[in-house]
């Protein structure tokens, strides 16, 4: 199964700031017993190449990708780390080119029509639409979709619980990003049963077997 296929099926890419790499392995582990199998890495921290590394290595059902990729070096440690997708916030020409030319699947940041066909004339057919919520929303996202067929989003940016499923539902997006199921303070406390919790809570959002913002 491709990671695009992967993602699919998943629905939700939870989006980790982590610190300290010793925290990856149980984190990783808590996604899994969730139920979602998935994570994407920002690269916003210091030792962020490091967690991925030990999630990738010790988490094998697990899959890893880098987020907050901002330039080639950067999608390069990733793809060394055992990154199987790379995320940007934006549309980077080079951090594109250096993923397709490697064979990493990669999902840029967009937010306008322009940015849209600069994504399609890179031949990329799924990009990331970022900062969802502060764009707009849902009705953003479906208007500057309409003109582009066949063109597939991930949402991310102020996704939850609460809105979760409007974004699902529309036949156009693959996959929704968030944080709240794993927020970086629980990491750093170590609350990997609540983070177990809420990860499952949001695959039974994701799945409709659950209303949205009841805990």
């Amino acid at each position: 199964m491709s990671v695009l296929d992967r993602l699919r099926a998943l629905r939700i890419v939870p989006v980790i700031v982590i610190d300290d790499p010793a925290d990856a392995v149980p984190l990783a582990r808590a996604l899994v017993a969730g139920g979602l199998p998935c994570a994407e890495v920002t690269f916003r921290t210091a030792r962020a190449a490091e967690a991925l590394r030990r999630m990738a290595a010790d988490v094998p059902d697990l899959l890893a990708g880098a987020g907050t990729v901002l330039t080639p070096e950067q999608a390069a440690a990733a793809r060394d780390a055992g990154a199987r997708f790379v995320v940007a916030p934006g549309l980077s020409v080079a951090v594109v080119e250096y993923c397709l030319s490697h064979d990493v699947p990669v999902f840029p940041g967009v937010a306008t029509p322009t940015e849209i066909e600069s994504a399609l004339r890179l031949g990329l057919r799924t990009v990331k639409f970022f900062p969802a919520e502060a764009l707009g929303g849902l009705a953003y996202l479906k208007a500057i979709a309409a003109p582009y067929g066949g063109l597939e989003f991930m949402p991310t940016g102020g996704i939850n619980a609460e809105n979760l499923r409007g974004y699902l539902a529309f036949d156009r997006v693959v996959a929704c990003g968030g944080s709240w199921m794993a927020p970086a303070d629980w990491v750093k406390r170590r609350d990997f049963e609540r983070i177990r919790a809420e990860t499952e809570r949001a695959v039974a959002i994701a799945r409709g077997r659950a209303p949205a913002g009841v805990s």
